[in-house]
């Protein structure tokens, strides 16, 4: 007999479909089938931007992925695949009852997933399960942003855009304890950017309703720019991000939320003139070896400041997984300034 486990179901379960398509079913539960794959029970799981564009249809599920949506969780091990152990490294050092967190292709809104053991860290016990649920796809897309993409260093200055996003949050709490010069970000409200300079570190923040942020930025840095600039928004962004940034510096492509088309007349006379870099990238449809590369910078640059308090996981609000409706409809309404979170069980 098949053994089953609840899950998060959207119906219809092809094309748009609302919040309200959310609804909790039950599928078949996994089983680890290789040495390198454990089950884990999900404690919590963190809701992120893709969970929205891939319940409306919009996002490219890599192929591996299950069609159960969240990528990002913790939990208990429960289980490993067969012969784990046999061979040197296969457990990651894991055992049967670990409290660990991590990152999935897909399936984390349930209550089991089986996954990589390359792709698990430990929970640090000054982190709740819900706070630790919030680390893994934020703090890992915050790192390779602002390291393996923008290839920062200490003293330069940063640009991030969408400022009280999860994954801003992360980044500029990032570079602020990694000695960035100046950190700017933009956001929708005042309040927003009062949140990004008072509680994270920023060193000043425009509002992209009311100001021009492009030239704030040039204004604050005596016309020379950012070094790197960190972009979710595309195409409206894209000449502004060319103004703002400085020579040599690097554009962080990681999200088209405006749109994927460039304004009519605009000027790409930067990238030569600037030796601009812009680069793309994106985290769920990497393989197992750079998924894990990044695990490792998160354990050396984030986890020992989350468990000391140098740096904090900012959760908006936690819901009952009953409640997943509420909580993309919270999501939806972009007035958040940190993680949202379910909790199974």
């Amino acid at each position: 007999m098949v053994e089953t486990m609840r899950a998060v179901a959207i119906h219809p379960t092809s094309g748009p479909a609302p919040a309200t398509a959310l609804h909790l079913t039950t599928i078949p539960k996994p089983t680890p089938k290789t040495p390198t794959t454990a089950l884990i029970r999900i404690k919590a799981f963190g809701l992120n931007r893709m969970d929205l564009l891939q319940r409306m249809g919009m996002y490219p599920v890599p192929p591996q992925a299950p069609s159960t949506l969240g990528v990002e969780f913790s939990g208990l091990v429960e289980a490993f695949g067969e012969r784990a152990g046999e061979e040197e490294g296969e457990r990651q050092g894991f055992e049967v009852g670990d409290e660990v967190f991590g990152l999935a292709y897909g399936g984390a809104y349930a209550e089991f997933i089986v996954v990589s053991t390359k792709m698990l860290m430990r929970k640090p016990r000054e982190l709740s399960w819900e706070e630790a649920a919030g680390v893994p796809e934020t703090w890992m897309t915050a790192t390779q942003a602002l390291y393996l993409i923008g290839s920062f260093r200490p003293g330069q200055s940063i640009l991030w855009h969408a400022g009280a996003s999860s994954v801003s949050i992360a980044g500029i709490q990032l570079c602020a304890a990694d000695s960035a010069s100046r950190i700017f970000v933009t956001a929708g409200s005042a309040s927003k950017i009062d949140f990004c300079v008072r509680e994270l570190g920023a060193t000043a923040g425009f509002n992209y309703n009311t100001q021009d942020w492009a030239q704030e930025v040039l204004d604050a840095t005596d016309g020379q720019g950012v070094d790197i600039i960190v972009d979710f928004v595309g195409g409206p962004y894209f000449q502004g991000n060319l103004d703002a940034v400085a020579r040599d510096g690097r554009i962080v492509h990681l999200g088209a939320l405006g749109g994927t088309q460039v304004p009519a007349g605009t000027d790409i006379g930067a990238f030569v003139r600037k030796r601009v870099r812009f680069e793309g990238s994106s985290l769920r449809s990497r393989d197992e070896g750079y998924q894990g590369r990044l695990r490792d910078m998160v354990l050396e640059h984030a986890v020992p400041r989350l468990r000391s308090g140098e740096m904090k996981i900012f959760v908006e609000k936690v819901f009952p997984w009953e409640e997943v409706v509420q909580a993309h409809l919270l999501m939806e309404s972009n007035q958040t300034r940190g993680k949202i979170i379910c909790r199974v069980g």
